[in-house]
């Protein structure tokens, strides 16, 4: 596979993980989808192996979410500030504590986005509970097996 296809796949992998924080985006899909096209385009075994992964993950995430309580997203969760704070902060904990810094980082975003927006800590403290309350669970557990598999893709292509 040629430079050019690795980094639309790459673009195609950052929208998906984009589209995870963008409510109504199918964001899990377009990650799946991606590194599946570059399987087809690329059949290694690691390849396979990565696409089989990454089928596996996605269907125990889908698992885990229904297993979720089901709520809607509030107005005061699904705010782009809030998502690209909740986004940021899991990206950047995903590569400072590997892979299971997502999660803190996610909570972290999703407190410094309320902590600017109120200025108090417990104030922020308590928006950060009623956002993982109203769906940001759930964005969390689709964003964070968005980045496993990304990570899982990288990891394949840079050394695989």
């Amino acid at each position: 596979m040629g430079v050019w296809d690795l980094v639309l796949v790459g673009l195609v992998l950052l929208l998906g993980l984009c589209g995870v924080l963008v409510p109504g985006v199918p964001g899990s899909w377009l990650v799946w989808a991606a590194v599946m096209w570059w399987a087809l385009q690329d059949p290694q075994p690691v390849a396979w192996w990565v696409l089989v992964g990454a089928t596996v993950v996605l269907f125990l995430s889908q698992v885990v979410r229904w297993a979720l309580p089901p709520r809607r997203l509030r107005p005061s969760w699904a705010s782009p500030r809030v998502a690209g704070y909740a986004g940021a902060g899991s990206l950047l904990g995903f590569f400072l504590i590997p892979v299971l810094g997502a999660i803190p980082g996610f909570m972290a975003g999703v407190y410094v986005a309320e902590r600017l927006r109120l200025g108090r800590h417990g104030e922020a403290v308590a928006a950060l509970r009623t956002a993982m309350r109203s769906g940001g669970s759930s964005v969390l557990t689709e964003l964070f097996t968005c980045l496993l598999i990304a990570g899982a893709w990288v990891g394949a292509v840079f050394w695989g």
